[in-house]
């Protein structure tokens, strides 16, 4: 161990579709949170463990806060953003290069009611045509909280990330590693393979079905180097349903095959995939299904 290693736990915090989960991706150096382009795709909070010389920075996502109270699953990944503020070291609150909006200022508001410093990120800065369009953007920023830095980066291409991480580590006390070296999540190997399911999901249908889905695995075992995953996937509507199997079954073995190669990287192991649509009425406002599909855990 060397003089002054430094460890500790950093909140990744945002509106919905900011970028958090590739944020928290790119800065682990591996995939831990799944992504899309649509908002409120996270929905746990889900820790990344990065490993340096010096440092084992200990990230967490955040489903984003939004406003309004909506269904029950709404209300509990609200309380899980909200809920990781506590006990951390520092705060990484995350913004778009596109400026501040609404939502934004609901995040402020959460986070500068805690004592931790608050590093301001601001994403998505290849989006800009010129750097120089960041500064009004910067001198906004600076006058809304006293932020211990504000950082813009590219979590998309990784611009500024290295200074990012140097600027998150400083704040980190000195400690030993609060987990072990080998160990990238806090989350078990049947919530990835749910989640592994749940992104392409997103990624593959329209704009409703997929904030009315929620996967259950139902087998995770492994036999003969074959790694055999049984899951079982539920919908509000029969409608629903027919959309996700999609004419012929076509769209679920589509999701299935890209979920299996998503598997067989972060496993390292050739993966049986079985997949089943069933219906579920209103499953995510109400709170005894929520709580039965696990997004209760955190609460």
């Amino acid at each position: 161990m060397e003089d002054h290693f430094r460890s500790g736990l950093i909140t990744i915090i945002g509106r919905p579709n900011v970028g958090k989960s590739t944020l928290l991706n790119r800065l682990v150096g591996q995939k831990v949170s799944i992504t899309s382009r649509r908002p409120q795709t996270t929905r746990h909070r889900i820790m990344g463990v990065a490993n340096k010389p010096t440092a084992q920075l200990v990230y967490v996502d955040t489903p984003g806060l939004h406003l309004g109270k909506g269904k029950m699953i709404n209300r509990f990944m609200n309380r899980a953003a909200t809920g990781a503020l506590q006990g951390v070291d520092c705060i990484a609150m995350v913004i778009t290069a596109k400026g501040w909006q609404e939502a934004d200022e609901r995040v402020l508001e959460a986070v500068s009611r805690q004592e931790q410093p608050v590093v301001l990120v601001i994403n998505k800065m290849d989006l800009l045509k010129r750097r120089e369009d960041l500064l009004p953007l910067l001198e906004q920023s600076k006058m809304r909280m006293e932020f211990a830095e504000i950082i813009p980066v590219s979590a998309t291409d990784g611009t500024n990330m290295e200074q990012l991480e140097k600027v998150l580590t400083k704040l980190l006390p000195e400690q030993p590693p609060l987990f072990p070296e080998d160990q990238l999540t806090d989350r078990s190997e049947r919530f990835m393979a749910a989640e592994f399911v749940r992104e392409q999901i997103f990624r593959s249908l329209g704009q409703e079905v997929p904030y009315s889905v929620a996967v259950e695995i139902e087998r995770f075992k492994k036999e003969k180097k074959i790694l055999h995953i049984n899951a079982l996937i539920w919908v509000e509507k029969s409608g629903q349903k027919a959309i996700l199997i999609g004419k012929g079954g076509d769209r679920l073995k589509q999701i299935g095959t890209a979920a299996r190669k998503e598997m067989e990287v972060f496993f390292g192991s050739k993966v049986n995939l079985v997949l089943w649509v069933k219906v579920r009425e209103g499953w995510s406002d109400s709170e005894k299904a929520v709580r039965s599909l696990g997004y209760a855990d955190e609460d």
